[in-house]
């Protein structure tokens, strides 16, 4: 009891002091600026130890969402969760492989040959059985991809129905990135669609490259999370895939003995030319995977409020700013003395600049024609599992919702001079940035990496399936202090603190004052989109746009 009391001081006095700025402000100020310090409060609370790293599902995680909440009511923002609540309270299963019960064995000939698990061949936990087993005949399907803009159909004249298919893992290098990764994520959707009953992955030569299948071993020791959907299956869908298996590159010979095409034939094509994409064909014979999983449930907020808009006829529709609360807890490995991913850059600062950039909507006294929602969405680091769920399952009309500006890790440890925008490129949205960022003398910049394809890797790519125009900010590289590299600066952050317990701020020297300029830009951004006469729309040449947009 009185650990949690002295978890809830900060809030306390944060919330004395925002009521304190409340009365103290104009009733139309509509110059509200950003504060460093209520900035400064809500990250030192989602980042203290106390948290434990806000791993989904746990206390931590649970303090930090109310902590949030307390936050919005004493902003007077309505509920937008379910029942009247400020809650989305999603259903979680998490998944492990049970020891030693991975088999995969192929038949051919009249002849069975074994693989052996964690040597040749590994796969993951199913989250639809604790046992699972199934013998199919074989199907080679290239890289599975199917996208005809692109002059891809692996599945042309090849019947998939109540097979597995074998497929190569990553994509023809000529994709551009991001609508690439796009498709690489998609491909059990497709091999779901087409009726297979499931998959091989065949790690290649190119891949041992990057990464090598040792590394991937390691991961089969890590639980695996998924949403339950409100009939009780994993994200809502019927089980289709029986069984898959990721195949090192050796090994995956065997299955090709007979084929039209050898695999080492089809190996050398893709090396020497990193765009081409093998044709498909059966293969034979037929192989059996099998394999038992341990299920356990848990259950983990999303945090959602609303302020209404005040125009008759767009009140009805919302800007969502989106923050993901989680982080990934403890370490396991108990050598360091700091043992706690307390998350500070990720994410506790976006949702930090959510929250004040909901007082800077609450305080100016502007009449927003849409309403503004803020969203707080848990199991990010478990594969975008929370905005995935609001995705599916919206606490408003998902037609409703005209634009997605998310915030996810921005570093705020420079003095940027710029900012990037992922999803610029695709919509209306970047023309907003850039008038946004302009606002407090910042360009927008170009993405400096897209072969990261981050469009592709935040809570905003799941409204972007849905047909949401998105945009994702994050600092540039470069810095208005003279002789500080701001490029340097997050190169050093992602080498040395992303994903670790020093991602702390015992040791972070925090710029407030970058972290409120950052905070004023995307306000700059909301308020833009509320108030302008036409909800933002996808560019004529955006694959997202074609793909998604009723």
């Amino acid at each position: 009891m009185k650990k949690l009391t002295r978890l809830l001081l900060p809030a306390a006095i944060a919330a004395t002091l925002a009521a304190c700025g409340a009365q103290e402000a104009p009733a139309k100020d509509t110059s509200v600026s950003a504060q460093q310090q209520n900035i400064r409060a809500h990250l030192e609370f989602l980042a203290s130890d106390d948290l434990k790293g806000r791993q989904t599902g746990s206390d931590g995680h649970e303090i930090a969402s109310k902590y949030i909440v307390s936050e919005f009511k004493q902003l007077g923002l309505e509920p937008a969760g379910e029942d009247g609540t400020y809650y989305q309270r999603i259903p979680f299963r998490t998944s492990m492989l049970k020891a030693d019960s991975a088999k995969m064995v192929y038949s051919a000939n009249g002849e069975e040959l074994e693989f052996e698990f964690g040597k040749e061949f590994i796969t993951g936990p199913s989250h639809h059985a604790e046992r699972s087993e199934v013998t199919a005949p074989l199907v080679f399907v290239g890289y599975g991809m199917e996208a005809p803009e692109f002059g891809l159909n692996d599945y042309e004249g090849l019947d998939v129905e109540g097979k597995i298919v074998v497929m190569l893992t990553g994509r023809p290098e000529n994709l551009p990135s991001e609508e690439g990764a796009h498709l690489a994520n998609i491909k059990d959707d497709i091999a779901r669609d087409k009726g297979a009953v499931g998959i091989i992955t065949l790690h290649t030569p190119v891949r041992e490259e990057v990464r090598k299948f040792e590394t991937s071993v390691y991961y089969t020791k890590t639980p695996r999370m998924t949403w339950m959907g409100p009939n009780g299956l994993p994200q809502g869908q019927e089980q289709q895939l029986m069984g898959s298996a990721y195949l090192d590159d050796e090994p995956a010979q065997k299955l090709f003995a007979n084929a039209p095409t050898a695999l080492d034939a089809i190996f050398e094509q893709i090396s020497e030319d990193p765009n081409f994409s093998p044709k498909g064909f059966e293969l034979d014979g037929s192989v059996m995977l099998a394999k038992e999983s341990t299920h356990e449930e848990t259950t983990s907020p999303n945090v959602a409020a609303v302020l209404p808009g005040t125009d008759p006829q767009l009140k009805d529709e919302y800007v969502v700013y989106t923050a993901h609360s989680d982080h990934i807890g403890v370490v396991k490995d108990m050598s360091s003395d700091d043992v706690i991913n307390n998350g500070a850059m990720d994410n506790a600062s976006g949702v930090s600049v959510m929250l004040e950039t909901a007082r800077m909507f609450v305080e100016s006294g502007i009449d927003n024609k849409r309403s503004i929602m803020f969203l707080s969405v848990t199991a990010e680091e478990k594969g975008l599992l929370g905005a995935d769920y609001f995705a599916n399952n919206p606490t408003v009309p998902l037609n409703s919702i005209v634009a997605n500006v998310n915030l996810d890790m921005p570093v705020l440890l420079y003095d940027f001079a710029d900012v990037i925008a992922f999803g610029a490129s695709h919509s209306t949205l970047g023309d907003t940035v850039t008038k946004a960022a302009q606002q407090y003398d910042t360009e927008q910049s170009p993405d400096p990496m897209p072969e990261q394809a981050i469009f592709t890797r935040s809570d905003h790519y799941t409204l972007v399936k849905k047909g949401i125009p998105a945009v994702f900010l994050m600092t540039g590289f470069t810095s208005r202090t003279e002789g500080e590299d701001g490029g340097e600066v997050w190169g050093k952050f992602f080498a040395e603190h992303y994903h670790r317990p020093s991602d702390d701020l015992k040791v972070h020297d925090v710029n407030y004052e970058a972290g409120a300029r950052f905070t004023n830009i995307n306000f700059e951004i909301g308020n833009e989109i509320a108030n302008a006469d036409q909800r933002p729309q996808w560019l004529e040449d955006s694959y997202f746009g074609k793909q998604f947009q009723e």
